[in-house]
C-alpha cells in the first residue's frame, strides 16, 4: 500500500513546527510536504536555517492586517496530488481560498492554537467571515486541550482532535545544571518582553518576594520590546535582583533554562506556550497563568506545578513565594516535570499525526 500523501500548509519555518514535520517525514506510512507562506516574519526571532527535502516556501506576499499579517500566494499545491491537507493558517488569503474553492473534494483539517475570545462590532464580523470555513472541514486538530473545547463549542460540525506542539527536548534534558551553594531561587522568565505574556504582573510580584527579603533572582530570556517602560515600575532593589539575558538563538535556550529553578508564563494570553515544553525538558516545575493553553495539558496542579489566576499578582506571588519557603519542592516538581517531557517529544507527536491522518482513506 502506498504511503499517505499530505500537505501541510503553515505560516513560517517555526523550529517547534519543524521539529514535528522531520518525526513525520521519516516514517514510512506518510509521503510528506510542507508549505510555507513566507520564509520569516518581519520580527521573526528565530535564525533562517536550510530548508529540508519536504519544505518549501510558497512565492507570495503579505499585507497588514491590525496586528495580523494577511498572507496572498500563488503557485499553490495541487489537492488532485494529495490525499489530505492540514492548514495552520486562517488569516490569509492563501488558506481562504484553499479551504472555500480548491479543497471541495479533498479532506482538509484545520490544526490550531485557542482563538481568542469572542469581540464586538466589525471585527467580530470579520472573525466570523474567516472562520466559517471551519463548520466544512474535515476535522479540527486543536492545539490542546483548552483549545479543543472551546473549538467544539464553536465549530460542533467537524471531527474534533487535539494534538498539541511536541518539539525537540532532548538538548533540554541533557543540558548541564551549573552547581549552586547559595541557596538562591532563580525563577526564568523567557520570551518577549511585553504586556501580553504578563510580564508587568511578573516583576510586581517578584517585587514583592524582594520586599521580603527573599533570596530569589530573576532571569529573564527574550526579546526586549516594552522592557525598558517595564522595569520603571521596578524599585532598585529589585532590579539588582535582574538578570537579562537578551534574546537567545533556539540551541542557546537549554543553558539558561539549566540555570533557573522556577519557570514562570504569567501571560495574559498564550494560544499555546513552548517554553511549558521546553521547562518539562530541563526538569523545571512551571508556574502559569490560567490564560496560557499548555498549562491544562503539562502542569499538574501540585503535582510538578501551579497555576494561577490571570492577572493576580498577589496569587503568583504567592505560588513563587512556597519555592522560596520549600526549596525542595522545585528539586521533586522538577523530576516529574523531567519524566512528563517523555511523552512530549516529536516521535509522539508525529504519532498522533499518523493516527490521526490514516482515518482519510487514499483516493
Amino acid at each position: 500500500m502506498r504511503p499517505l500523501r499530505v500537505a501541510f500548509i503553515s505560516v513560517v519555518p517555526s523550529p517547534y513546527q519543524r521539529d514535528l514535520f522531520r518525526a513525520l517525514a521519516r516514517h514510512p506510512e506518510i509521503a510528506l510536504k510542507v508549505f510555507y507562506m513566507e520564509t520569516a516574519s518581519p520580527d521573526s526571532p528565530w535564525p533562517e536555517k536550510p530548508l529540508e527535502a519536504h519544505e518549501q516556501i510558497l512565492p507570495g506576499f503579505w499585507r497588514p492586517l491590525g496586528s495580523a499579517r494577511l498572507h496572498v500566494n500563488w503557485d499553490l499545491p495541487n489537492p488532485e496530488d494529495f490525499d489530505v491537507f492540514v492548514l495552520n493558517s486562517l488569516v490569509s488569503l492563501t488558506a481562504q481560498w484553499l479551504m472555500r474553492f480548491r479543497l471541495k473534494n479533498t479532506p482538509w483539517f484545520f490544526w490550531g492554537e485557542r482563538m481568542r475570545p469572542r469581540g464586538h462590532g466589525w471585527r467580530q464580523m470579520l472573525h466570523d467571515l474567516m472562520t466559517a470555513p471551519l463548520h466544512r472541514a474535515t476535522g479540527i486538530v486543536a492545539i490542546g486541550t483548552h483549545a479543543n473545547a472551546d473549538y467544539r463549542e464553536r465549530f460542533p460540525e467537524p471531527e474534533h482532535l487535539s494534538i498539541p506542539y511536541f518539539c525537540d527536548l532532548q538538548p533540554f534534558m541533557d543540558a548541564t545544571r551549573p552547581a549552586r551553594n547559595s541557596g538562591e531561587i532563580v525563577f526564568l522568565f523567557c520570551g518577549q518582553m511585553i504586556a501580553r505574556k504578563g510580564v508587568d504582573h511578573l516583576l510586581e510580584a517578584f517585587g514583592q518576594l524582594v520586599a521580603n527579603n527573599a533570596n530569589v533572582k530573576l532571569l529573564l530570556v527574550g526579546r526586549e520590546a516594552e522592557l525598558p517602560q517595564l522595569l520603571q515600575q521596578a524599585t532598585p532593589s529589585t532590579r539588582e535582583r535582574i538578570t537579562y539575558a537578551g534574546f537567545q538563538p533556539p540551541e542557546e535556550l537549554p543553558r539558561f533554562f539549566a540555570q533557573a529553578d522556577v519557570f514562570v508564563l504569567p501571560s495574559r494570553y498564550e494560544g499555546w506556550g513552548v517554553v511549558v515544553n521546553q521547562a518539562l525538558g530541563a526538569g523545571l516545575p512551571v508556574i502559569c497563568s490560567e490564560a496560557v493553553g499548555a498549562a491544562y495539558d503539562l502542569v499538574d496542579e501540585g503535582v510538578n506545578g501551579m497555576k494561577f489566576e490571570t492577572g493576580n499578582v498577589n496569587a503568583l506571588a504567592n505560588k513563587m513565594q512556597r519555592f522560596v519557603t520549600e526549596p525542595a519542592l522545585s528539586v521533586r516538581f522538577g523530576e516529574i516535570s523531567k519524566r512528563k517531557a517523555q511523552d512530549w517529544l516529536p516521535e509522539k507527536g508525529a504519532e498522533k499525526w499518523i493516527e490521526t491522518l490514516k482515518t482519510t482513506k487514499p483516493r
